[in-house]
């Protein structure tokens, strides 16, 4: 299981390290300084339970209050470049250059959730997690999953994120448009990125303007 878990993660680590099979957006525009400008909240997280990479169950709001959080949802057997793997990408070089400022970095989270409980373990999402060095730096990257679909359907909902199990050719995937929250530190969302948008420079000031907020 171990193995075959690993090959899975690999097209996530090869996003992380900057795969050119990676469809990640160009930039074409400088963006506002942060702080600059404000982003009005959307909505608010919603509220249910989560099992983190200890099997542990706990509520989501642990993961999406306190700090600024860019939050993903994930399936680790996913091979569309620009799907998960995209995400993925994004969130590492975003970290990257959160860990050059370590008061951003000290007032901010990362968090992948996954799609798919059934699959995606704790076992699997712990291994995820030293993969990227989860906990062990700042900001933290948590990866989460949670205890069944029937858990995970009204976060679905609640995010307003959309998700179906198709079968071919003896293959289960997961159909999904690809979206990444911004949520305050008091669990608001502030901004949703779609695949077009997830550049990380734009993300990192969105961050900034919100951790100047709390301060």
């Amino acid at each position: 299981m171990l193995a075959a878990t690993a090959c899975l993660i690999a097209p996530a680590l090869h996003a992380a390290q900057g795969d050119e099979r990676v469809a990640a957006p160009l930039q074409l525009f400088t963006p506002p300084p942060a702080g600059s400008y404000t982003l009005p909240p959307i909505q608010s997280a919603p509220r249910g339970r989560v099992v983190d990479e200890a099997g542990r169950s706990r509520p989501l709001a642990e993961f999406v209050t306190g700090r600024v959080t860019l939050l993903s949802f994930i399936y680790t057997h996913c091979t569309d470049a620009a799907g998960c793997p995209l995400a993925i990408a994004t969130l590492a070089q975003v970290r990257e250059r959160l860990s050059a400022n370590p008061v951003a970095a000290g007032g901010a989270r990362l968090v992948s959730l996954s799609f798919d409980p059934e699959y995606d373990t704790p076992d699997v999402m712990r291994l995820f997690s030293k993969t990227f060095e989860g906990a062990a730096r700042k900001p933290p990257w948590h990866f989460l999953t949670t205890a069944s679909q029937s858990q995970l359907a009204p976060l679905l909902e609640g995010f307003g994120q959309d998700a179906a199990v198709t079968e071919a050719s003896g293959a289960r995937r997961l159909d999904h448009t690809l979206r990444v929250f911004l949520i305050d530190s008091r669990g608001r969302v502030r901004e949703i990125y779609s695949a077009a948008y997830l550049m990380p420079e734009v993300i990192v000031n969105d961050i900034l303007t919100l951790a100047a907020e709390a301060r």
